[in-house]
């Protein structure tokens, strides 16, 4: 005789009147029992080999956060097709702007999507409608029908999609490169079918009431004794509860400093608005760098100068800048500028923060680091951005050496979560020997570069009266964010996705 609980009982008796595989979800409705209490009771019945469960994977798929945007009321490959259609069969990339509605940028996006369905060629600086591309004002591609399809829907699985006879498979591959449009996540269906043992059991099982805390008149009457009290179930599948919480990227850059404060390390600010003596010329960064130029680094016109530290410190610079001063460099053999010192710009790395440090109080032992956004005219790309946050730091020691800056390193990525990580030699005008450090992404099958460390020159700490080895170094943080929350696009860090912002988990 086999003894349950009322809801394994129930269960039991459900999956017992039928010889078929039955849905969770629809056993959850049959018998008005939440889908987690239908989970845990299924999981016993699986242990004493009374039920055995089905599971199915499928894909989901739905319009993204931009679809708006990027295809309302078209996508912009079949606007282009109707304005060559309108022109003729043929006009020039330049004429299609005025043909199709479209900003040139985005007719200029849309010609690989264009092509690649086979719709238009090239034929030197005209655009001619092919054949293909011409039937295509007649019927809609497969991309094209997924997305027609979403729009009436919230979701759609991949079997539902097949009954409607869209090639959704196919429309996902005409999509790739186009991110914020459609997304998919695979879900899994669950089914508990009864096995020959829990059919035989339902017949004549017994029922144990189950109660969830002892009462007063148990005790008095001793019916504690013939009860079952209900055990917390730490593993049951829940409904999902998304609480208040900090945003994820938050949580990264409180744990940067949490992680060097544990490692002996105090915090500094500097202002994001930088002289470049600060940002540059302290740094042994020659004025005629490419990175001082303006497609490079953003300058800031009003205040349209900033102010110098004392004469003394810009003669120890101006002089290493020109033959080295007396650091044993040849300096850089130019004539330094103190005008351009003083131009204001957008700090393009929070090393411009360490080095006033250094300059304040050069004195070994001393460990610093700062948390800040730095500015800079990147291309904007899955792995980087105009305006980012970087983690910068110094270590002011006698007996510093390059060995304990790699350490270093380690002990911060690792504290950070991550193992597979590499560091390759590389050059700055500021520190010799360099490295740069690469993360293994998983999802792009790619290393990828997190920023850049070394041992500061003498041209730049001797200059600041500092005789000992200082080790610097510059990472980023949206990068290492990346990793952390499995994200294949840096931009997503910023984009309000209440989905992601939801099931970001809080501990990683």
């Amino acid at each position: 005789m086999t003894t349950l609980r009322e809801n394994e009982y129930q269960l039991l008796r459900a999956l017992a009147d039928t010889e078929d595989a039955i849905l969770v979800a629809d056993l959850a409705a049959s018998l008005s029992l939440d889908q987690s209490l239908i989970m845990a009771a299924g999981t016993t019945l699986l242990e004493a080999d009374l039920a055995e469960m089905q599971e199915q994977s499928y894909e989901e798929l739905r319009l993204d956060s931009d679809w708006r945007k990027l295809a309302e009321p078209e996508l912009p490959e079949r606007l282009i097709v109707i304005g060559l259609s309108k022109a003729g069969g043929s006009a020039t990339i330049k004429e299609l702007p005025g043909h199709t509605g479209l900003e040139q940028k985005i007719v200029g996006q849309s010609l690989r999507f264009l092509t690649g369905k086979g719709w238009a060629q090239k034929s030197g600086p005209s655009l001619d409608l092919t054949d293909a591309g011409r039937a295509a004002l007649q019927q809609r591609s497969a991309d094209e029908q997924l997305i027609d399809f979403l729009k009436g829907v919230k979701s759609a699985t991949d079997a539902e999609l097949a009954e409607e006879g869209i090639d959704w498979q196919g429309a996902l591959k005409l999509l790739q490169g186009r991110k914020n449009l459609v997304r998919t996540k695979e879900r899994t269906l669950r089914s508990l079918r009864v096995t020959p043992a829990g059919r035989e059991a339902a017949k004549n099982a017994v029922v144990r009431q189950e109660v969830n805390q002892l009462t007063s008149d148990m005790l008095a009457d001793g019916s504690w004794r013939d009860v079952d009290f209900r055990p917390y179930d730490m593993g049951a599948e829940t409904e999902p509860v998304h609480p208040g919480k900090e945003h994820p990227f938050r949580r990264v850059l409180e744990q940067t400093r949490r992680v060097f404060l544990e490692m002996g390390f105090s915090e500094i600010v500097s202002p994001f608005v930088e002289s470049s003596f600060w940002d540059f010329d302290a740094l042994f960064q020659p004025q005629d760098h490419p990175a001082r130029d303006m497609q490079d680094t953003f300058y800031v016109n009003r205040p349209d100068h900033c102010a110098l530290p004392d004469e003394a410190v810009l003669e120890a610079v101006r002089r290493t800048h020109e033959d080295g001063g007396d650091t044993g460099s040849i300096g850089w053999r130019y004539r330094w500028n103190q005008e351009l010192a003083a131009k204001p710009v957008l700090r393009t790395h929070t090393t411009a923060c360490t080095i006033r440090a250094l300059a304040e109080d050069p004195n070994p032992p001393r460990k610093v680091f700062s948390v800040g956004k730095v500015f800079r005219r990147e291309t904007v790309d899955y792995k980087h951005l105009p305006v980012f946050y970087q983690v910068d730091g110094i270590i002011i020691d006698e007996e510093a050496s390059f060995a304990s800056l790699l350490g270093t390193l380690e002990a911060f990525y690792r504290k950070m979560g991550f193992d597979k990580f590499q560091f390759r030699p590389a050059f700055f005008p500021y520190t010799e020997p360099s490295v740069e450090i690469f993360v293994y992404m998983e999802e792009k099958k790619d290393w990828v570069e997190m920023g850049g460390a070394g041992v500061f020159r003498p041209e730049v700490t001797e200059t600041f009266g500092c005789k000992v080895p200082v080790l610097a170094w510059g990472l980023g943080l949206e990068r290492l964010a990346m990793f952390r929350y499995g994200l294949k696009d840096i931009r997503q860090i910023y984009i309000s996705d209440l989905t992601w912002l939801k099931e970001a988990k809080l501990c990683r």
